[in-house]
């Protein structure tokens, strides 16, 4: 999962101490500590409009968007996370084994603007660990490439249905937060090669 040279096995004690004063954010799973790439343009502005999008509907009510700078940890599997956008339906509930409890446990949603360098593993590891967190209710890949957003919603059988629109014409429902996100909102400025 990391690019450069092999490195030794890290704690997780050891992780959370040399994320809090790196210059830049790294994931941890399984001893193991990797730089997340920088993002593009489109994938900034996507991000940008996801989260103004989400603000607005979310309002004053009991969810909130945070954006990238937060950090999550999914307890069952091991990975210490961070994911583009995560909404958060009342009080956050922190990792105990983080010593400063700054990596958050309790997302109701999270999104994920894929990349070419990153896609298979926000579509592998990443999406496996999510699906393995109580509180979440669902979680959406976002293309760059082209207006498409795959939704994945926890049923109350505890199986995950999903569903996928195309096209800047499209609504995304999103009734686990309550949202109705518009593909033209999510998209504006985005310029597709």
């Amino acid at each position: 999962m990391h690019s450069g040279p092999a490195q030794s096995w890290i704690s997780l004690l050891e992780y959370y101490r040399l994320d809090a004063v790196a210059p830049e954010k790294s994931d941890w799973y399984d001893g193991e500590m990797f730089n997340r790439a920088g993002g593009t343009t489109n994938h900034s502005r996507i991000k940008v409009n996801l989260a103004r999008a989400l603000g607005n509907q979310l309002g004053d009510g009991p969810c909130e968007t945070l954006d990238s700078d937060q950090r999550l940890a999914i307890i069952s599997s091991g990975l210490r996370t961070y994911p583009d956008l995560s909404v958060y339906c009342g009080p956050i509930d922190y990792d105990e084994e983080d010593p400063q409890r700054l990596t958050a446990t309790n997302p109701a949603m999270l999104f994920e603007v894929l990349s070419p360098s990153t896609e298979a593993y926000d579509r592998g590891l990443k999406a496996e660990s999510y699906r393995q967190i109580p509180s979440l209710r669902a979680y959406a890949l976002i293309s760059q490439r082209e207006p498409h957003i795959e939704l994945y919603e926890r049923q109350d059988d505890g199986s995950w249905r999903y569903t996928e629109r195309r096209g800047l014409e499209e609504v995304t429902d999103m009734p686990g937060i309550g949202v109705r996100l518009s593909h033209a909102d999510v998209y504006a400025r985005v310029e597709f090669t």
